[in-house]
């Protein structure tokens, strides 16, 4: 007897259909899992995603509607590191920071630094539609990258830095903390809300799958 693909299967595929740009198989895969699991905010934003990578805002706000529609909201990204005995919190987009101009400062020459290796920051984790340096802005400012600056502003050369984030790493920054790593010769580890990410070298142990 077959057996009947749940969540975690359909979110698998949704996945995968992110990485690949797949978007007839991801808008597939999204009616299934929002009859299975329609409460999870998180495909809602992932199919948001697949929708703007290819500039189909109209596909974005049908997706935002639906999950509007379900009195779904999307949880505040933060992410915590613990430096120098106190733990730091972080949100997104977050200028209150006592630091937050060090921090900052840090950012942009990190990324100034990973575009020389060859990073391209990508747009389509940024649902808005808005000049491609606001997007960047958008990007750097997201809570890990917050999280990963004031790590290396705040402890030793060279040691391992610990994030936690309650949600899933966004590609963007999963990819963005591969470059930071090989950069700063430092081990990054990110517990996000699908599992553990080990970074070093400029490579992450979940080989981009996660």
């Amino acid at each position: 007897m077959p057996v009947k693909p749940d969540a975690s299967v359909w979110g698998a595929l949704l996945g995968a259909c992110r990485i690949h740009g797949n978007i007839d198989l991801g808008a597939f895969a999204s009616e299934h899992l929002f009859e299975v699991d329609s409460e999870n905010v998180g495909y809602y934003v992932l199919m948001s995603n697949i929708y703007a990578n290819i500039g189909k805002w109209e596909g974005v706000d049908k997706v935002r509607t639906l999950a509007r529609d379900m009195g779904l909201r999307k949880t505040p990204g933060w992410s915590s590191i613990e430096a120098n005995n106190k733990v730091d919190v972080f949100y997104t987009g977050n200028q209150s920071h006592l630091n937050c101009e060090e921090i900052y400062k840090e950012l942009r020459n990190l990324n100034a630094k990973m575009k020389v290796l060859g990073y391209v920051p990508d747009y389509s984790f940024v649902l808005q539609d808005v000049e491609e340096d606001e997007k960047e802005h958008i990007l750097m400012s997201h809570s890990e990258r917050l999280a990963i600056a004031f790590g290396i502003i705040s402890t030793p050369p060279k040691t391992p830095i610990r994030i936690f984030k309650n949600l899933r790493v966004c590609g963007d920054c999963h990819n963005a903390t591969k470059y930071i790593s090989k950069i700063t010769e430092r081990e990054i580890i990110v517990r996000d809300s699908n599992r553990f990410h080990h970074f070093k070298d400029g490579v992450c142990s979940c080989r981009d799958y996660w």
